[in-house]
């Protein structure tokens, strides 16, 4: 596979302290470690973003994947866009 896969992280980063879920990607810390790594492989990226895709539903999950597919077309997430517009 050559095309790289684009971190899940929308830029809401904060934990939910009961489920210890992302708000945005629905990650887990541990999870975003292993994203940092240069030696994880895209197989794992691509299991652990069906995984956190089954951890959300609803308007989150539209607004997740609505910001990750711009995310991957444009670089930059939709707050990001957002924010830099003011």
């Amino acid at each position: 596979m050559s095309n790289k896969i684009i971190s899940p992280c929308i830029s809401i980063c904060k934990t939910d302290p009961v489920t210890g879920y992302c708000y945005g990607c629905a990650r887990t810390n541990e999870e975003k470690k292993k994203w940092k790594d240069e030696n994880i492989s895209e197989e794992w990226k691509l299991e652990n973003l069906k995984k956190i895709k089954s951890r959300m539903q609803g308007w989150q999950l539209s607004a997740f994947e609505e910001s990750y597919r711009h995310k991957i077309s444009k670089g930059i997430s939709l707050l990001k866009k957002k924010n830099l517009e003011g």
